[in-house]
């Protein structure tokens, strides 16, 4: 029977919402090495980036010093509107896997966007609205960005225009149509409305696009359109440092149980809602107070983690955004077209690839077919359809819930449910028609993505 003293959902009140945001870079020995000017491979200034980023966001993307920084009162507000999200236990998929592990799992999906992006599109889009900018422009893949920042957008009335890549564009109409609805205008990228679109469609015709290449193109419009600046959902500290409100009120809401998580898993893309997750427990292991076993979650088609290189790296396929050490594919790196379940990205946030570097957590990968079979035995006994993203988290929780029944360990398990799956039905549509295959780049593939790594000598 399910111990009495841990509800099935634990809920926050709203005065417990988080009111600063916590910055893991504060209490890391060790630095992420700095951003670099794609034209000099200088350290980036403020003053370098103010022609992409608004000018409070470059301030926090910066900060390496401060571990808290205060949530502005407006973004408080608005997060009362979701926030504080559910942690919960998983009771039924303990029993279903009879195992004495218990685990926990902090929901983001309930929200409009269906993820845990909203958390830092209303802050972006607060610090440019408070910037006075017409508008923002940003890249999106499965397109939970995408939405989060068209409702942000439209929320301090701003224009926002996203590119979305192109495999996914035509995959998820309805993701699209969402943020249509909200006012944003959507382009499928690569395109032939940026002049770094028609040059990649030239390279490479046909080509399904990739995060990289949406970036691209967003940056050219932002840089080349008076009042507009861009944003990112992911990958950056600032993007980082929003999402900590995942962790800090999961931390809370075992603390008021006084329940310590043996494991803390997330998927890992860019490494937005890992990075939020682990943002407050990797804090204590940074100061000593606390150990964890942290593991990062990414696909065996899209490995920068567990397969990449730590190195300095374009941001972009168009090698116009500054670039960044972190482990990387390389920027040219197209991920296959049949991959479906997200974390399309090239590279990872230069804070995680450092704290990874370092041995403060680690990295598996794992294959799709193997990520929606977790997924939908989440769904039938949880009764969330989840993610394709967060299922890869689902998965190496189920693995490591099994691994406990195999040994009697009564370990305690936390991972993060980034949002819902309903607008990735053609991904569950070919798992369930047996159709769904498993792509796994040979060196040889990885190999073409570093050949493009540049030359850095710092």
């Amino acid at each position: 029977m399910p111990e009495t003293k841990i509800p099935y959902k634990i809920y926050l009140n709203e005065n417990e919402i988080p009111t600063k945001w916590y910055n893991m870079r504060a209490d890391m020995k060790n630095k992420p090495a700095p951003l670099l000017n794609p034209g000099t491979l200088k350290p980036m200034t403020a003053e370098d980036l103010a022609p992409v980023f608004c000018d409070e966001l470059i301030a926090q993307e910066l900060n390496d010093t401060d571990a808290y920084i205060d949530i502005p009162e407006e973004i408080q507000d608005f997060y009362k509107m979701y926030r504080p999200s559910p942690l919960i236990r998983a009771y039924f998929l303990e029993k279903a896997l009879d195992t004495p592990a218990k685990i926990y799992y902090k929901f983001e999906g309930n929200n409009t966007s269906g993820s845990h992006k909203l958390n830092s599109a209303i802050a972006q889009a607060y610090y440019a609205k408070k910037q006075g900018l017409k508008g923002v422009t940003t890249e999106t893949g499965a397109g939970q960005w995408g939405t989060a920042l068209s409702m942000a957008c439209s929320y301090f009335d701003l224009d926002c225009k996203v590119y979305m890549v192109k495999v996914s564009y035509e995959q998820k109409p309805f993701r699209r149509e969402v943020m249509r609805t909200y006012g944003a205008s959507v382009t499928p990228s690569p395109s032939e409305t940026t002049q770094i679109g028609k040059k990649i469609l030239a390279e490479h015709p046909g080509t399904t696009g990739s995060l990289g290449c949406a970036i691209s193109e967003a940056v050219e419009v932002a840089v080349s359109t008076e009042g507009y600046r861009y944003v990112l959902g992911s990958v950056l500290n600032q993007v980082l440092l929003h999402q900590s409100v995942i962790g800090l009120e999961a931390k809370a809401a075992l603390d008021k149980y006084g329940v310590k998580p043996d494991i803390i898993i997330g998927c890992a893309g860019g490494g937005s809602n890992l990075g939020g997750l682990i943002s407050p427990f990797m804090g204590e292991k940074l100061r000593g107070e606390a150990d964890y076993r942290i593991i990062a979650v990414e696909p065996a088609s899209c490995p920068s983690f567990t397969r990449g290189k730590f190195a300095y790296d374009f941001c972009d396929t168009g090698m116009v955004c500054p670039l960044a050490k972190m482990y990387t594919l390389g920027s040219g790196f197209i991920p296959s077209a049949n991959h479906a379940g997200g974390l399309r990205y090239h590279g990872m946030s230069s804070t995680l690839s450092q704290l990874y570097h370092d041995g403060y957590m680690e990295a598996t990968s794992v294959e799709q077919t193997s990520v929606f079979e977790a997924a939908e035995k989440f769904a039938r006994v949880e009764g969330i359809l989840p993610a394709p993203e967060s299922s890869h988290a689902i998965r190496v929780a189920i693995d490591e819930a099994l691994k406990c029944k195999e040994t009697g360990e009564e370990k305690t398990i936390l991972f993060g449910l980034t949002g819902t799956g309903y607008f990735d039905m053609v991904a569950y549509e070919k798992y369930n028609d047996g159709v769904m295959t498993d792509y796994i780049p040979t060196d040889e593939d990885l190999e073409k993505g570093f050949a493009g790594l540049p030359k850095v000598d710092l």
